[in-house]
Formats: C-alpha cells, sequence, structure tokens
C-alpha cells in the first residue's frame, strides 16, 4: 500500500499582507530552446531573446520567467545541470545573461531564472568525483548512494519508479546504486548534507548579485526524502501528478530550506521572489510552500488540470483562493507550461489528463482555449502565460518518432513522453526560414502552415488571439477591479456558467457548447470570441457557446 506521509507541517507566521509586486503579476514563460535563435544553429539562445523583449513589453506581462540555460549534456533539456554558474554554449555566454537581465529591467520587466535545487547532471563535478573515487568516498554522501538488495546487490535498494519510467536507481561500475527520481542522467542531491545547503546558498546570491528578480525552482517538492528511504509497496505506479503524497515527494522537511532560502533573498530587498513547482495531493498541501516565510508563490498545479467545465473550475477556483487566504499568498493560475500538453489542444479533446496524442477538434480547442485565457486573467492573483499561449498554438500531435528528444518518451511506464509537442519553436513571421524563429532551421521540425498563427500574421487583426491577449492583458493592468486580492463574488447564474464580480467588474464565462441567456451584469468590457455581446431591452444577454466576457459593473 502506499504510504500516507502527511504530518502536520510546522506552524508558520500570520498571514503576509505585505504589498509586492508578484502579487498580481503576469509572468511570462520562456523555453529558451524554442523561443528565439539569434546565431542560426536552429536552437533558441540568450541573444534571441534579449532581441525579442521589446514584444513581450507590448504584449503587456510584468516578468519573464527563463527555464534552464546552464551549461547542461541536455539529457533533459537543460534540467540536468552541470555547472549551475555557467551558461551552455548552445544558448550564449554569461556576458548574454547579464546583458538580457539588464535590458529586460531598462524595459520594466523583472527576470525570473529557473533553479534545478532536486538533482544535477551526471556531468557535475561532484558526482564525477564520487563515482572516480567510489564507495565511501564524501562525495557520495552528497547524493543518495546505496548497497544493492539481493544476494549479491544485484537489486535496487528499494522500489522506488523513476518519473520518466523504470528504476529509479541505477546501478554503477563498483555495484553501489544511486538514486534519480528523473533521468539515470540526473542523479538527486542529498538534502540532508550540510554541503549541499551551503552550495545552493551561493548559487542564489551568484544569481541575485547579477541582478535577477527571482527563482522558480524545480521540483521544490521533491528535495527531502522520508528517513530510511522506505518502500512504497509493490504494484504501485508512481506519477507525477499522482494524488499520493509518496516518501520522495513533498515531505515536511522541505519547508526548512525554504525559509533559510526566504531569509537570504530578504538581504537583497522586498522584491525578490521565490516560486514553487510544487506537485502536492491538495492545494492546501501547496499554501505550506507560501506562508510568510518561505516561498512568495506556487503554481496551481491543480488548476491547470482541471478541465473546461463550470462546475469543476468554480470547485478548484473556491479551493484555491481559500487555501491560499490562511497564508496571504496570492493564487496563481497556469494553464500550460513546457510539460503538458497546450491547452489549445487539451480543450479540443475529450477530458483526458494533461498528455494527450491526439489533435481534436481544432477550432473548439481555441475558442474555449481564449476563454478559459479571459477566466483566468479576471481572478484575483497571479497568472502565468506560456510561450505561444498568446499565439494560440496547438500542441504538435505528429511529430515523427526519430525527431523525439523527450527522456521519457524512450522509458517504458513512465510519463507517455510526448512533451516535444509543446516545445516546437513558436513562429514569428509568416515566411522564412523556421517562420522567423531564426535564419535557419529548427531543433524540432515545425509544422506546416506554422507561419499563419505567427507573430507577424496575427499582429494587427481585431479577430486574433495575439489582439485578444494583448487587449486583455492592458484592460487587466489598468482596471481597479483587476489583479491582486483574494475574493470574489459568485454571482447567479445557469448549469455550465461561471459569472463573479469584483469590484467595479464582473466576469461570465460560458463552458457549455450552446448559447446562454443570462441577466447582463454590467457594460460589455472584452469577449473572448468576436464582439462583446449587446445587452437586450430587458437587461439580458445571450452569451455564446464557449465565450467568456469582462463587464464594468
Amino acid at each position: 500500500m502506499t504510504q500516507h506521509l502527511t504530518a502536520p507541517a510546522p506552524t508558520a507566521p500570520a498571514a503576509d499582507t505585505a504589498p509586492g509586486w508578484w502579487r498580481d503579476a503576469v509572468i511570462y514563460q520562456v523555453y529558451p530552446r524554442s523561443f528565439a535563435d539569434a546565431d542560426g544553429d536552429g536552437m533558441g539562445d540568450l541573444p534571441g531573446i534579449r532581441a525579442r523583449l521589446p514584444y513581450l513589453r507590448e504584449l503587456g506581462v510584468d516578468a519573464v520567467w527563463l527555464s534552464p540555460f546552464y551549461a547542461s549534456p541536455q539529457a533533459d533539456a537543460g534540467y540536468d545541470v552541470a555547472d549551475y554558474r555557467a551558461i551552455d554554449p548552445m544558448f550564449g555566454t554569461l556576458a548574454d545573461a547579464e546583458a538580457l537581465i539588464a535590458d529586460a529591467r531598462a524595459l520594466g520587466l523583472r527576470t525570473i531564472v529557473d533553479l534545478v535545487p532536486n538533482h544535477s547532471s551526471d556531468q557535475h563535478a561532484w558526482f564525477r568525483q564520487a563515482l572516480a573515487e567510489g564507495p565511501g568516498s564524501p562525495l557520495r554522501e552528497r547524493y543518495h548512494f546505496r548497497p544493492g538488495k539481493g544476494t549479491d546487490g544485484e537489486l535496487p535498494p528499494n522500489d522506488w519508479e523513476s518519473i520518466f519510467g523504470g528504476p529509479a536507481w541505477t546501478r554503477t561500475a563498483d555495484g553501489e546504486w544511486y538514486l534519480h527520481l528523473f533521468a539515470p542522467e540526473q542523479p538527486d542531491f542529498n538534502w540532508e548534507h550540510p554541503a549541499v545547503r551551503d552550495e545552493f546558498r551561493s548559487i542564489l546570491r551568484f544569481w541575485l548579485d547579477i541582478g535577477v528578480d527571482g527563482f522558480r525552482v524545480d521540483v521544490a517538492h521533491g528535495l527531502i526524502k522520508a528517513e530510511g528511504l522506505p518502500d512504497i509497496g509493490a504494484g504501485e505506479q508512481v506519477k507525477l501528478l499522482g494524488n499520493e503524497v509518496m516518501p520522495f515527494f513533498d515531505q515536511d522537511g522541505v519547508h526548512a530550506v525554504y525559509r533559510d532560502w526566504r531569509a537570504l533573498l530578504a538581504e537583497y530587498g522586498d522584491d525578490r521572489v521565490l516560486v514553487a513547482e510544487a506537485w502536492t495531493p491538495t492545494v492546501e498541501r501547496t499554501a505550506h510552500y507560501v506562508r510568510p516565510d518561505e516561498m512568495h508563490q506556487a503554481f496551481n498545479f491543480q488548476y491547470l488540470s482541471t478541465y473546461w467545465d463550470a462546475e469543476a473550475l468554480r470547485e478548484v477556483i473556491d479551493a484555491s483562493l481559500a487555501a491560499m487566504r490562511p497564508v496571504g499568498a496570492p493564487t496563481t493560475w497556469v494553464l500550460s507550461n513546457h510539460d503538458v500538453t497546450r491547452h489549445a489542444t487539451r480543450f479540443a479533446n475529450p477530458p483526458g489528463g494533461t498528455q494527450l496524442r491526439t489533435p481534436g477538434d481544432r477550432a473548439l480547442g481555441l475558442r474555449r482555449a481564449r476563454a478559459a485565457t479571459l477566466l483566468m486573467l479576471a481572478l484575483p492573483g497571479s497568472a502565468y502565460v506560456y510561450q505561444g499561449e498568446e499565439l494560440g498554438l496547438p500542441d504538435v500531435t505528429d511529430l515523427p518518432d526519430e525527431v523525439r528528444q523527450d527522456p521519457s518518451y524512450f522509458r517504458a511506464a513512465g510519463q507517455d513522453g510526448f512533451r516535444d509537442g509543446c516545445r516546437v519553436p513558436i513562429p514569428w513571421t509568416v515566411e522564412g526560414p523556421s517562420a522567423g524563429f531564426g535564419p535557419g532551421g529548427s531543433w524540432l521540425p515545425q509544422p506546416a502552415g506554422w507561419g499563419e498563427l505567427s507573430v507577424e500574421a496575427q499582429t494587427g487583426d481585431p479577430t486574433s488571439t495575439l489582439e485578444l491577449y494583448r487587449a486583455a492583458l492592458a484592460v487587466r493592468r489598468e482596471h481597479p477591479g483587476l489583479g491582486a486580492g483574494q475574493e470574489i463574488t459568485w454571482l447567479e447564474a445557469p448549469e455550465g456558467v461561471l459569472a463573479f464580480a469584483r469590484p467595479e467588474f464582473a466576469c461570465t464565462a460560458n463552458t457549455t457548447g450552446a448559447p446562454v441567456r443570462l441577466p447582463a451584469p454590467g457594460r460589455p468590457l472584452l469577449a473572448s470570441q468576436g464582439a462583446a455581446p449587446a445587452v437586450a431591452g430587458d437587461g439580458t444577454v445571450e452569451l455564446p457557446a464557449d465565450t467568456t466576457v469582462w463587464w464594468t459593473v
């Protein structure tokens, strides 16, 4: 049976009510290898991102989050870090990173960088030395090396499985085994070791001194493992998105790490932030990561995983706001990222998880994606936008097997391994090599007609998804009823419709496949599909199918 390791987390200070730029920020995720390529090698890079910063300023976002660009063998697209203080040559140089951060600041954009503390690359100097020195090496204590079970140690130390499929243990040439919750090239650090904690304090200071505004912490729920590394139980399939607490995820010991980091960031002022990628069984557990002396934000994966359904959405919105209220942290809302099928494709299919293999009904998916965007941006708190969302990009579901690079695709029984579909380089122009991604090709092939969805094609078209995002972000920035806060007031609405009010503002979202008539809560401000609907003489309005409308009250 799965072990339920749910001891109460330590008591935190009173709720945090201090102001902060992150409380209502719209943060744009850049996946560097797929955003913009300046040198024509087919791989996105830091100079390419730097050149496109004015586009992000014009789009209306407040901050840019950069996925990893560190020195790495790229076994998992940079989430296997060999040197946390160096830039991988495929992305540029440290000088390029410094210039990008400075340019972003000059444009009024904050910069958040990815931090990967759960594991390193197997090419990290510590791990390479640990292997070379053999059993008994002090360096092995900084990772999880163990003797195996069985007569000759031929069996793994426990029954844990990798998130990417297969055993979470790999045996070395000298007979010991090491733990890797992800790929074998990503050995897990032992966060009980003081040298590991000291090293990451130093890494934080390195990037803070350069000028970053914060860190998105990868696998924030995974650093601490249960004492003794206990078995899970025969026959249990470990899933990253599972609803059980595992002995290697969401252990209460992680919170001491983040309290320490919060104190370190405070030395640099009150505007540096920590953002948790923490997959937890409930939003209540997620709230533990954003208590006033820990992180500032945590991704709301329960919301991301919810289908386009009014009842389900209301339930997760209420639960999210209720969970964050006692700790005073802003709720975050996110629809897509580099690990899941884009929501324009998820919503084009029947409910089926966050990794799908079929394109579904493209027109339906885009209509729902636009409606879901306006709903998300109307909710109190902070929102995250994954690159290409603003273009309405679908997942590329028909990539040939021979071009795939997702490591979980090559390991049996892991995630579906189709994350490459959301990582295809985004289109900037209608024509030209790689639709303007760069002067050459692209590391993943773009589908035919990709340029028709480009920034160039959509700019100036009032019906385009890009112009909808620009309009919505402009309204969000200017309207007093949007952005920060914790509360919404639900309004009466027909089945399948969400309706809520905020100060001087209201939002209605029809998640059904048919028009619905309801009382107009105010004057129409913006609609996700077509022109704002007209209010009839009796004060009612017909809300089109799969449409969200903003109202001035």
